[in-house]
């Protein structure tokens, strides 16, 4: 039997390179892997056009289109990017010392409704309590004018604060004391360069690991959909490529883990493996819906507070099922 083409797009990261390479393939399916390290265009491509069969794709899109009762898509448990969120939360300390400052006040952030910021805002009030009710947030470009994809795609569904930063970045804003912090995936430029732009965490590490310690919650970025009229015609495809995707996560791992010579660029990888185990048990990267059930849930919640969604999805409702043995076409 022929197997079924599928194109993939998804950044290179080193939990995808065997699909690429081909030292991992998945049964079943000719795999074109479309390498995109450009997640807004590779999301805009999937969203806009269906473009691939399969693509990464924003947790925090995919879960608002689930509550839109959109059915274009179909997420497998895979996720291939993850960031811990502290670090990238910046604040003017003229006017912010701690988290519960920031209650009442004019927060930057590139687009209400992306991934980093509805668990920054999550993990602000959740974990320290910060009433973000009175809040009005600006959205812009963090280093530039350049918006961060189409607000009217992320517009929450309850009455929210939301300005436009009309034509300012949001760095010139919290530099001149116009807005008091921005969160968001990345650092205002002035961060470390002026002396009253600093993280609201200034040990960033040691906070996201006690964070993940004490909540089991890493967050998620983006995951991995299929096209819906794919998989209802080839519902293999999505057991096929699950499988294979993991099966590359571990062939990853190994690599990492051979110190005979460094994969990476990390002088002391040594260390950070040591600290991988002690954290995590070994692997920071897990997939599936069980082993990653308290922050999945807490994205749901997250959009729920935030105005981003109606209500609370059950999480099997937002996977298509996946099996542990390597399945036959059907």
């Amino acid at each position: 039997m022929p197997k079924v083409p599928i194109t993939f797009a998804c950044g290179l990261y080193d939990r995808m390179l065997a699909l690429l390479t081909g030292d991992v393939q998945a049964d079943g399916i000719e795999l074109n892997f479309i390498p995109i390290d450009n997640p807004r265009e590779m999301f805009d491509r999937m969203v806009l056009a269906k473009e691939f069969d399969a693509s990464e794709m924003s947790s925090a899109d995919y879960l608002r289109s689930v509550g839109n009762g959109n059915r274009d898509f179909i997420a497998l448990p895979v996720f291939p990017s993850r960031v811990f969120r502290h670090g990238h939360i910046a604040v003017n300390r003229k006017m912010i010392s701690s988290p519960k400052d920031l209650a009442g006040k004019r927060i930057g952030v590139p687009l209400y409704g992306m991934t980093a910021a509805v668990f920054q805002r999550g993990m602000l009030q959740h974990d320290h309590g910060v009433d973000l009710s009175g809040v009005t947030w600006v959205e812009g470009g963090l280093n530039d004018t350049k918006p961060h994809g189409a607000p009217n795609a992320n517009a929450p569904i309850k009455p929210i604060r939301i300005e436009n930063s009309h034509g300012k970045s949001l760095n010139d804003l919290l530099v001149a004391g116009d807005i008091v912090a921005t969160i968001g995936s990345g650092l205002p430029k002035a961060c470390g360069l002026n002396p009253d732009i600093q993280r609201l965490f200034p040990d960033y590490h040691s906070a996201e690991k006690d964070y993940y310690k004490r909540t089991k919650i890493f967050p998620i970025m983006h995951l991995v959909v299929l096209r819906r009229d794919v998989y209802e015609q080839h519902p293999f495809v999505a057991t096929s490529l699950y499988r294979a995707l993991c099966d590359a996560k571990d062939w990853a791992l190994r690599k990492m883990r051979y110190e005979g010579t460094l994969r990476y660029m990390l002088p002391w990888l040594a260390v950070h493996l040591d600290e991988i185990k002690e954290v995590f048990g070994g692997d920071p990267w897990p997939y599936g819906v069980e082993e990653n059930r308290q922050t999945l849930e807490a994205l749901v919640q997250y959009e729920v507070d935030q105005g981003l969604i109606a209500k609370p999805i059950p999480i099997e409702d937002l996977f298509a099922p996946t099996y542990g043995l390597r399945p036959e076409p059907a």
